[in-house]
């Protein structure tokens, strides 16, 4: 019993009781057979197991689960700026009902200072963009509307920076992509858990859902893996290959998050590239749909029009939001189908217009555009979305339940 107490005495703590291109055919494979790995190595006595699990963190907030979440994103700077008005009238006013707000955004910062008592608080890496997240998260519980925290995991140039030896190093310097940005190791039990405590303290401020964004290798990882230096971690006996690799740390880093956020009773959601479900996975990012899908409440996929090239037979997607849209629900559907405990699923669609797309690729979007794709998951059995405009601009008069 030495051990079972000790650990029930971690499990406390940790919890803070006290402190209350081409075309793809969809892959038919059956369910993959994923088991997550073992992180607690501690012996566990099955008294002080069943006990932990009766455990629910309250943060003293309600927020019912929609009928169907229908939900717009909001930056730090909308949160906790003047326009954070008008988007808790448009919610309002129209069959909106969730907003998505980023509590680590993508440089990397925590977008809200963490009181001292927090344990996130010494890392410095907080910004005052939402001076007070609860009295916004009572605003909006206020007003019924379903809060979700945005986490982007292992996009984060501020950790690989302060902590080169969580990143990729080209040389003796940092690496950086072509837009500046630095990712921090998926391998590393260190970064599943920074990111994994920012979510934990998300539940507490009273968050009803945590959407990790992010949840991959950089783009294109598998052309410059052998040429940068990095640690495997725990992967560094694994005897598969480096594309599986990389599978496995992805998907157990969302099995591990999931399970560490289970006494806090929210949403695991979990953004990913909307053509990962056309292929049988993602070779040099480390995402398989899948698997990730296998062990999440929600999937997101980032399926915007303007994003795809050449899709499904579609020459320009972005002039055809529903025939893209709806081609894409078929696939995603059929897979999702092979699951035994599939999860909601709950595309991103596009609410801004490409123009970087060039004249005769892109269309401006509105009204018309954004309806069209809503039809188009409504038309495939899929009742939830999520609007992207990254400006926080959305489209007037939009019908969202067509």
């Amino acid at each position: 019993m030495a051990k079972s107490w000790k650990w029930l005495a971690i499990f406390a703590a940790s919890i803070n009781i006290a402190s209350a291109g081409n075309v793809y055919a969809a892959e038919e494979d059956k369910a993959p057979d994923f088991t997550p790995r073992a992180y607690h190595t501690v012996e566990m006595d099955s008294r002080v197991l069943a006990t932990s699990k009766l455990y629910k963190f309250d943060s003293g907030l309600e927020f019912a689960y929609p009928d169907a979440v229908r939900g717009i994103f909001v930056t730090a700077n909308s949160a906790g700026g003047e326009r954070f008005d008008s988007l808790i009238n448009l919610v309002d006013e129209t069959d909106l009902n969730t907003m998505v707000i980023d509590i680590k955004e993508d440089i990397g910062h925590l977008t809200y200072i963490p009181e001292e008592s927090s344990a996130l608080a010494e890392l410095g890496m907080g910004k005052a963009l939402i001076k007070d997240p609860r009295a916004m998260l009572e605003r909006l519980e206020d007003k019924e509307i379903y809060p979700i925290a945005r986490v982007v995991v292992f996009k984060d140039t501020v950790l690989a920076e302060s902590k080169p030896e969580l990143t990729f190093m080209d040389g003796d310097q940092v690496w950086k992509n072509n837009r500046g940005e630095s990712f921090v190791n998926p391998f590393l039990q260190e970064v599943w858990d920074h990111n994994v405590q920012i979510a934990i303290e998300a539940a507490k401020l009273g968050f009803k859902e945590i959407q990790f964004d992010y949840v991959r290798f950089p783009e294109g990882f598998e052309n410059r893996a052998d040429d940068l230096s990095y640690s495997l971690g725990d992967y560094a006996d694994s005897e598969v290959d480096p594309v599986q690799r990389r599978v496995e740390a992805v998907t157990d880093f969302v099995a591990y998050a999931r399970e560490q956020l289970e006494p806090y009773g929210v949403e695991v959601s979990v953004d990913i590239f909307g053509y990962a479900a056309t292929l049988k996975e993602a070779p040099g990012i480390g995402q398989n749909f899948s698997k990730i899908s296998g062990n999440v409440d929600v999937i997101s996929s980032m399926i915007y029009p303007s994003h795809w090239t050449s899709y499904f037979g579609i020459a320009k997607p972005d002039l055809e939001p529903y025939q893209l849209v709806a081609e894409y629900a078929k696939v995603e559907n059929q897979v999702l189908s092979t699951l035994d405990n599939p999860p909601v699923s709950r595309p991103w669609l596009q609410d801004f217009t490409a123009s970087y797309l060039g004249s005769g690729n892109y269309m401006r979007y509105g009204k018309t555009e954004v309806e069209a794709q809503i039809k188009a998951l409504n038309d495939n059995g899929i009742d939830e979305f999520l609007l992207w405009n990254a400006s926080n601009s959305y489209s007037p008069g939009v019908d969202y339940t067509p």
